[in-house]
């Protein structure tokens, strides 16, 4: 069987080290701390603090677990400006019109975990990224909304 390979832009690779450092340093130094204050205060069976502490733990190693894993399997997909700009791919910087809202919008096409519609990053499993993946500068596309109707969208540049 084939393991699972994370496509990840070069940002995306180095925001998941970061948090896994950041969580790191949680597990090594506040929740350690806080679990041996709890231990400190006796019977570890009816302290809730100390049953608190342990569940953070918990979710904190298992999310280091989920990024080295990931960290383990990425494949890290670079957009350095002299790459194929011929269809949109993932990495890639786009820009289209939207013809329903007649506005331009522009966009990063990013995998689901590096998704951030603040930083005007969009994954490539959503409606738009779907439609619009390997497709030309130039090219309209029709997407179906949630409420059931379409709007048409105009690839205007990828880069």
């Amino acid at each position: 069987m084939a393991e699972e390979v994370y496509k990840l832009t070069r940002e995306g690779y180095e925001k998941l080290k970061k948090e896994r450092e950041e969580l790191k340093k949680k597990l090594m130094g506040e929740i350690a701390e806080r679990i041996k204050e709890a231990r400190e205060l006796g019977d570890l069976s009816e302290n809730s603090e100390y049953e608190e502490a342990k569940n953070e733990q918990g979710k904190i190693d298992s999310r280091i677990k989920e990024i080295d894993y990931i960290l383990d399997h990425a494949e890290i997909i670079e957009n350095n400006g002299n790459s194929d700009n011929s269809k949109v791919d993932l990495g890639k910087r786009v820009k289209i019109k939207d013809y329903r809202l007649n506005q331009e919008q522009e966009f990063i096409l990013v995998t689901a975990q590096e998704a951030n519609l603040a930083e005007k990053k969009i994954s490539v499993d959503s409606p738009i990224g779907r439609a619009i993946l390997g497709r030309k500068k130039g090219d309209i596309v029709k997407i179906k909304t949630a409420r059931g109707d379409y709007k048409k969208i105009e690839i205007k540049d990828i880069y």
